[in-house]
């Protein structure tokens, strides 16, 4: 995720770290340089492209455009979701870390396992997402023996969540809680569930396919378009006039593209470490703990 002070108004013109220009600089570069060679033909051959009006390149852009920004929006709300669900993923371990911190003042030992099993689903939540080693991620917060069951498994993490449930359920039966009690506790670990399971729909459900083929070359096709269009009546100016069109439609799909897959590691992603980060702070914090880790900051303006 992108974490800077904006720049002025004339600073903006320069920007690039955050920026969408390095990933469609290829892209800006072949069609500025079409266009580029077009004019230099045309001013070697004059009126030998014919004057073509912006009738059909303004009809054809309106329509492109409000396909781009619908895509967009469609993904700029998965991006949105996911940061949703890691929210009540925050507040569900906070809300467990206060009342086992409360409900068993006698049994650190109890305490420290919980929480730090909440941890390492966190940080195993945000491996697995990455594409990463979610049970490397999860074992140093586990008990040995449950560490060592776990390269063995299908979904480590609700291999966890299962045992917070079973300890849970022996205070429950132990006395040491009642059932209304249980039943809240449980809540959380419900809500964790959930958060993992949307999560991992958003990143095992991406956008039709088809759907990003079409507006990928529409985009490609117009583009490539213009200064054919453009070179008999803008003449010198069609580079720059090409190359901001370009631009805009170019950076549209591209910034949908990385908004699709909110998890990775990209500039615009969500910041998953900075977040699991924070929950091993909130946690081991409530536990008394002093030795703890300090939050991630950003590096060149990207929190990751």
């Amino acid at each position: 995720m992108i974490l800077r002070p904006r720049p002025g108004p004339f600073g903006l013109l320069f920007v690039l770290r955050g920026s969408i220009i390095p990933r469609i600089a290829g892209r800006l570069a072949v069609v500025t340089l079409l266009a580029t060679l077009l004019t230099l033909a045309d001013l070697r051959w004059p009126h030998w492209f014919p004057q073509v009006t912006a009738g059909p390149f303004t009809f054809m852009g309106l329509a492109l455009s409000i396909f781009l920004g619908f895509r967009t929006n469609t993904c700029y709300a998965r991006w949105w979701e996911a940061r949703g669900l890691w929210g009540r993923l925050v507040i569900a371990t906070r809300d467990l870390a206060r009342e086992a911190v409360a409900l068993f003042p006698e049994d650190a030992a109890l305490r420290r396992r919980l929480l730090h099993r909440l941890i390492g689903f966190t940080r195993g939540l945000a491996a697995q997402l990455r594409g990463e080693d979610a049970v490397a991620a999860l074992r140093p917060f586990l008990p040995p023996e449950e560490a060592a069951a776990l390269p063995g498994l299908r979904n480590p993490l609700q291999a966890v969540l299962r045992a917070c449930a079973t300890e849970l359920a022996a205070a429950r039966r132990a006395g040491v809680i009642g059932d209304v009690l249980y039943a809240r506790l449980d809540g959380h670990l419900t809500a964790l569930t959930e958060a993992q399971t949307g999560c991992e729909r958003i990143q095992n459900t991406p956008t039709p396919f088809a759907y990003w083929l079409l507006l990928n070359r529409t985009a490609w096709l117009f583009c490539l378009l213009l200064p054919f269009g453009f070179v008999g009546t803008l003449g010198l100016a069609t580079p720059a006039v090409v190359a901001i069109l370009a631009y805009t439609f170019f950076g549209l799909d591209e910034l949908a593209d990385e908004l699709e897959e909110p998890f990775g590691r990209a500039a615009n992603d969500l910041p998953l470490d900075a977040m699991a980060r924070l929950v091993e702070i909130d946690l081991r914090e409530a536990l008394g703990e002093e030795d703890l880790p300090a939050p991630l900051q950003p590096q060149r303006y990207v929190l990751l």
